[in-house]
């Protein structure tokens, strides 16, 4: 297991309050400072130009559970246990918002958490260490224990009736079977769940206290389906935005089971790709576009409060995702055992004046464990907790050449029937190494499906569009990934222990 590289956090500052803001399902390139020039994020490309992006940050499982999991243990899933969706994280595993409270951290949360079967009633509550504990599966999540659902009841009573009360018989599917906006997602911006999301992030701020605080805001948006507020819509012109990248001809050279996920979504839950008409497919892209826009123009919000507070430069700020999207790209709509970029690769931006330099941009490979780790350097408590990740501080506070030398160079995903169940099962898994990546489809003994694989030369096709797995002028490549791979689930199983005699 890897050790946790430090920065001396004291002797640049004492310890900062830390703010997390995590979407749900955001690509790597839905920011306009990530390069896309079709989508509006001038908030987060601020926050982004006065500190540190990382241009190349990898999730551990394109999942929304197992992701959130090694964020909150450190810890690759097959070490973990939260392998799918419907999974419990084991309790006896420390999370980092308990390791932070115990260390003296003031910490709160508010939305998504999702570190234990949800589906049917409430979330169980982990030992999680949160004085302020504001729980919210989702903006239509029925159970009694839903905070956005009692903040509406109160201060929006005739939406809460309309969304809520009118529509207590609604499947829980609700959301996956739409291919556009609900009702849900185009609530007034005043009750929109993005916007409490920021009003809570803003009360725990405000509050007085003689320590720092960790807060932990967690939008559900840009998840699917995709729609936003009328104001945040207007700023698209869905007939102007390019179509995905890819097509459905491309799937022929890839596995199989892709071909399965261009007809229906989510293992047969969800609609496909194929479903769609190209006007649907365009007005699902301007509405994520549009859900992006408006979280960030409720992080503004946050941030103006942060400034107005003048705490600003005393707090970590951290915006990144739990896993992307594919939004069309390779024919494939939403998320599952694909392993391209758009879904395994996420926004990941860093801003604390006092150690991180203004407008850097940060091209190496790094993963969301290793956020778990820049949490426990940043806050001095780096030996509270074992973790697999590496801080990111060495990254941007020494100069880049040396940090780079001393820092992991892979990034490992793995999906495990993550998303919803298949029959054969399905279990994938990704190794990015260099330019180079790999993604095993696994057969027998792990499933029935068929063993199969993919790899791609980012470098010369960054879209991954062509599979070199099979081309017999690639061998070398393909094996010596493949070897790579073997050491490295070697590497990160979980330490054994301490040997204190020969025999």
């Amino acid at each position: 297991m890897s050790k946790v590289r430090t920065m001396a956090a004291s002797a640049l500052a004492p310890r900062p309050n830390i703010l997390l803001l995590m979407t749900d399902q955001q690509r790597f390139d839905a920011l306009g400072c990530a390069g896309n020039p079709d989508i509006l994020t001038p908030n987060l490309d601020r926050l982004a130009a006065a500190g540190a992006m990382f241009e190349t940050c990898y999730v551990q499982n394109p999942i929304c559970s197992p992701s959130r999991a090694s964020f909150a243990t450190g810890l690759y899933p097959h070490n973990h246990g939260l392998w799918a969706n419907g999974v419990a994280l084991p309790e006896a595993l420390p999370l980092i918002s308990k390791v932070l409270a115990d260390g003296g951290y003031d910490c709160g949360m508010a939305g998504k958490q999702h570190l234990a079967p949800c589906a049917n009633g409430d979330e169980p509550r982990l030992d999680d260490g949160y004085r302020v504990y504001r729980w919210s599966h989702d903006p239509i999540h029925r159970s009694p224990q839903n905070s956005y659902h009692l903040w509406l009841k109160a201060n929006h009573p005739e939406i809460y009736a309309e969304l809520v009360t009118a529509r207590a018989d609604a499947p829980a599917e609700a959301g996956n079977v739409a291919k556009g906006a609900t009702l849900a997602d185009t609530l007034p911006v005043e009750a929109h769940y993005s916007h409490w999301i920021a009003e809570e992030a803003i009360a725990f701020i405000g509050e007085a206290r003689d320590r720092p605080f960790y807060f932990m805001a967690n939008f559900f948006d840009p998840h699917h389906p995709f729609g936003a507020p009328e104001p945040f819509r207007a700023l698209y012109d869905a007939a102007a935005l390019p179509l995905p990248v890819g097509s459905a001809g491309e799937l022929a050279a890839k596995p199989a089971v892709q071909r399965e996920y261009h007809a229906k979504s989510y293992g047969g839950h969800a609609p496909g790709f194929a479903e769609y008409s190209e006007a649907e497919l365009r007005e699902a892209r301007a509405g994520y576009y549009a859900m992006v826009s408006m979280i960030d123009a409720e992080v503004g919000r946050i941030l103006d409060v942060l400034q107005a507070t003048g705490q600003l430069d005393n707090t970590l700020v951290v915006f990144t995702s739990d896993h992307g999207e594919m939004l069309g790209d390779h024919a494939i709509m939403l998320k599952g055992p694909m392993l391209y970029e758009p879904v395994v690769r996420v926004p990941l931006i860093l801003h604390w004046p006092p150690a991180i330099g203004a407008g850097q941009r940060i091209g190496r490979i790094v993963q969301n464990i290793d956020l778990t780790a820049t949490l426990l350097d940043v806050s001095g408590m780096r030996d509270a907790l074992s973790v697999q990740g590496e801080s990111l501080m060495p990254l941007v506070a020494e100069p880049a050449a040396g940090a780079a030398a001393g820092h992991r160079d892979w990034a490992l995903c793995e999906y495990r029937d993550s998303g919803h169940g298949a029959t054969p099962a399905v279990h994938t898994t990704m190794l990015r190494h260099g330019s180079m990546k790999l993604v095993i489809w696994h057969g027998s003994p792990a499933t029935d499906r068929t063993r199969d694989g993919e790899l791609y030369d980012l470098a010369a096709d960054p879209d991954e569009t062509v599979n070199l797995f099979h081309d017999p002028a690639r061998r070398d490549d393909r094996e010596r990934m493949k070897d790579l791979l073997i050491d490295v689930l070697e590497a990160t199983e979980w330490p054994r222990p301490i040997r204190t005699a020969e025999w």
